[in-house]
């Protein structure tokens, strides 16, 4: 049944507790309470938009062939074990015996075949098709040119084994398939309820816990699923996802005991939050870039690379940084943040340059352009709603203005924000990613010419060809080599303007155990419980 908004610590009592009084003690109701900064866009993974708050709530109820520790290690799944080619081109995953769905079925290595089958299908026009681009033929099937069938993924065994081929050598194969782009879909019941299967009344899910209610743009309620291989050890009863997009008013909910995490509290309130909440309040590294797309598409004044150099350079990263967010973000000078393995990030051309050179430089720039006093440069820049990020683009649009530049803002809240974007409705347009998994390559993908959550599509035949190069090098420096040029094109071109580096922001219940901080920022509800 679903799970009411209670604060925890209120209890669930029976008739018969109440009855029987001192011979039986309340039963308290081990429900997480979790502030989600956006509403999910749908449970069927080809449909998510990418939010981080989508993974949140997807990888909780949901399990790929792996899963992820309370640390963000890697950890046997469905699968209880693989074993990989000696040129690392072939993986052989055994599922579990009791891999089930929520409804009793079995989890099966079809399913993983449909699910991606289903994931890359055109007609779907997921805009995270490409994070299975390393398999076999699946590019080719996304953009039309094979049949679902050709791809490199064989259920063998009756559905025990599950082969899968790639194009060539992954470093990163095994994190990417905790990412929900992985997960298997049950084709038992997309076969009889076709796109319905995610209603509330049909769903099944085979990870921990399984969807009850879904109230639009308030609440997700979930239940530990009983027919999960490891429903014992899971603590938890069921977890609540609050839209919680008002953070101050998720910081309220978080003093009143409402809420036992808020994702990513406004980092106005960082020195206020140590200082009155210290034991709750959470900061670390993290593996995210906070960034300005500028929409390139013919007829946009952004398309113009003179532009878009001008709008760059006039950015003041250190103020964005340190003032403005109270020293909550780092200021970003390149796409690729600080901590990626096995790499070395690359800065934009004009990072050492004095902010007054910088600033003549970009009135020449858009001088050329055709801008100036008779004929202004105006801009629609749009931003998903919250406070942060109005601020950013208050102070934005300050620095542009002694350039001559005019922004009319718009905003919108996450899902039809990032809607609107990929759709091209914008000229400069607020974005950030958060490592899927630990390599540049998630990074530097969104730029690729074609790729879904590529908003400005940006597209450079030399960046495409280092990137179409770096995937097919085994060799880690040679890769990393090539990746770094990517970037350099990319920032050389002004593809996008970055402008801060995340690190990880959350309140957390003190009397919660297993919620660890990691770079990932990634926190299953399998591993966290009350203490006693």
């Amino acid at each position: 049944m679903p799970f009411p908004a209670l604060p925890r610590g209120l209890y669930a009592v029976s008739a018969l507790a109440l009855a029987i009084g001192s011979l039986a003690g309340p039963v308290q109701a081990e429900t997480l309470n979790i502030g989600v900064i956006g509403e999910l866009a749908s449970f069927d993974t080809s449909q998510v938009s990418g939010g981080t708050w989508e993974s949140d709530i997807l990888m909780d109820v949901f399990e790929g062939l792996v899963k992820q520790s309370a640390d963000g290690e890697v950890l046997p799944g469905m699968a209880t074990s693989w074993e990989v080619s000696d040129d690392g081109k072939t993986y052989t995953f055994h599922l579990r015996d009791n891999a089930k769905w929520s409804d009793g079925e079995p989890v099966t290595a079809e399913d993983f075949v449909f699910g991606w089958q289903h994931l890359l299908a055109p007609k779907n026009a997921s805009k995270y098709a490409y994070m299975l681009y390393p398999i076999a033929n699946a590019e080719a099937i996304n953009t039309g040119k094979q049949p679902a069938e050709s791809l490199g993924a064989k259920s063998l065994d009756d559905g025990k084994t599950l082969e899968v081929t790639l194009n060539q050598a992954t470093p990163y194969f095994l994190q990417l398939l905790t990412h929900y782009t992985a997960y298997p879909v049950p084709k038992h019941l997309v076969d009889k309820y076709g796109r319905d299967w995610v209603k509330m009344d049909h769903i099944a899910t085979n990870g921990a816990f399984h969807p009850v209610q879904w109230v639009s743009q308030s609440r997700i309620s979930v239940e530990k699923s009983s027919t999960y291989y490891d429903a014992d050890e899971v603590a938890l009863d069921g977890v609540n996802y609050f839209t919680t997009e008002d953070r101050n008013a998720g910081i309220s909910r978080f003093r009143a005991g409402e809420l036992d995490v808020l994702r990513e509290y406004p980092s106005s309130r960082y020195q206020w939050l140590k200082e009155n909440l210290p034991k709750a309040t959470h900061m670390g590294p993290y593996l995210g870039n906070y960034y300005y797309v500028f929409n390139q598409r013919e007829g946009r004044p952004t398309a113009d690379p003179k532009v878009r150099e001008a709008l760059n350079l006039a950015i003041r990263r250190e103020v964005l940084a340190k003032q403005i967010m109270a020293g909550t973000f780092l200021p970003a000078f390149a796409f690729v943040p600080p901590g990626v393995s096995h790499y070395q990030h690359q800065p934009v051309p004009f990072k050492d340059i004095s902010i007054d050179e910088r600033m003549a430089k970009a009135k020449a720039l858009l001088a050329e352009a055709g801008y100036g006093p008779d004929h202004p440069l105006t801009l629609r820049l749009r931003y998903n709603t919250s406070d942060e990020h109005k601020k950013i683009a208050i102070a934005v649009a300050a620095m542009w203005k002694p350039l001559g530049v005019d922004v009319q803002m718009q905003q919108a809240e996450a899902t039809v924000h990032y809607q609107s974007i990929a759709q091209g409705d914008f000229d400069v347009a607020r974005a950030a990613w958060v490592a899927d998994y630990n390599d540049a390559e998630n990074f530097l993908a969104l730029l690729h010419t074609g790729v879904g959550n590529n908003y400005g599509a940006y597209s450079n035949p030399a960046y495409d060809k280092l990137m179409d190069q770096a995937a097919q090098t085994l060799d880690l420096d040679a890769r990393a080599t090539l990746l770094e040029k990517a970037e350099k094109t990319a920032m050389d071109d002004n593809a996008v303007a970055p402008l801060l580096f995340y690190v990880t922001r959350n309140l957390v219940n003190p009397d919660l155990q297993g919620w660890q901080d990691n770079a990932m920022d990634d926190h299953p509800s399998r591993w966290v419980s009350f203490k006693d």
